[in-house]
């Protein structure tokens, strides 16, 4: 780890990681390896139980299925290189590796956030316009939402990635995080970072926003449609159908909020566990939570697995 020489540009940075410590790398190494396959494997059986159920084939389920498959991306973008570092002595990564990464990182995460908020759109209907629900929560309609989430964030990924490819890193290339995000790296730029903190703050702010909107939106109508309902079992019926979607919102967003809506100069190590959270452990327990919750989705992967 050292110091790059100000007349030199970077080509690789080091990422220091959850731990400095050499009696801490394999811990960690076995920590993140079991979490990854439990990743891959859950969301898994939840695409292929989604699939293989006709009974499943609904607006919910095909954006629970694609909500799978993008966490599924989104953790192999970051966990490989984290176990490889695990048991590396030279923890760099390349200038471009960093990009991709940070690339992938920023696209994936977005399309979770518009994904689950395209769900709750999908719970709104299907509380408060039910007698709608199969022409505007149409398969046509599915297709365009998830679309346009996927189109949108990949645009905004770019362009956060454009704009950092124009800096300068000269000063230092040490990157105090386990994964390339944008806060820890404007911080070794040697040039002026103005125009990214302008466009985080700005358009970066809108797309994060935006879908928790949304959902927060969706979420206050259901609540105002389930009071009216005069049975408890009705209410009961009614919210039950939500409160997986609303655990998984409250775990990603909770955690998000937490690392970037706070300025560029608080930004320290201890982010590095909300990262962990909606990177890697709120796609780990996606699977368990919509499953133990969803007596459909329950039997779909009991008649996979059998």
């Amino acid at each position: 780890m050292e110091r790059v020489n100000q007349t030199s540009t970077v080509s690789e940075f080091f990422l220091l990681g959850l731990s400095s410590q050499p009696e801490d790398q394999k811990p960690l190494f076995v920590l993140f390896l079991t979490m990854y396959l439990i990743i891959i494997m859950g969301n898994l059986l939840i695409i292929l139980a989604i699939h293989s159920d006709s009974q499943l084939q609904t607006p919910m389920y095909f954006f629970l299925s694609f909500l799978s498959f993008t966490d599924i991306c989104f953790t192999t973008a970051i966990v490989p290189k984290m176990l490889v570092n695990f048991l590396s002595e030279k923890k760099t990564i390349s200038y471009a590796g960093c990009l991709t990464q940070m690339y992938f990182f920023y696209a994936l995460g977005s399309t979770d956030g518009c994904i689950l908020a395209a769900m709750a759109f999908d719970r709104y209907v299907a509380i408060c316009d039910p007698f709608h629900y199969v022409t505007t929560m149409s398969h046509h309609c599915c297709v365009l939402l998830l679309a346009f989430s996927c189109s949108i964030s990949h645009l905004h990924s770019f362009l956060h990635i454009l704009l950092l490819n124009l800096l300068t890193f000269c000063d230092s290339n040490i990157n105090h995080h386990f994964l390339c995000d944008i806060n820890p790296l404007l911080k070794l730029s040697c040039t002026s970072t103005f125009v990214n903190e302008i466009v985080i703050k700005t358009e970066g702010l809108v797309i994060l926003v935006t879908p928790f909107l949304c959902i927060s939106f969706s979420y206050i109508r259901i609540l105002t449609t389930i009071i009216h309902i005069p049975s408890a079992a009705g209410k009961h019926k009614a919210f039950s159908t939500c409160g997986s979607h609303l655990t998984v919102v409250t775990l990603f967003y909770g955690s998000i909020f937490y690392v970037y809506l706070q300025p560029l100069s608080s930004y320290t190590v201890r982010d590095q566990v909300a990262t962990i959270v909606y990177t890697v452990l709120s796609s780990m327990l996606n699977p368990f939570i919509y499953s133990l919750r969803n007596k459909d989705l329950k039997r779909g992967l009991k008649k996979l697995i059998e």
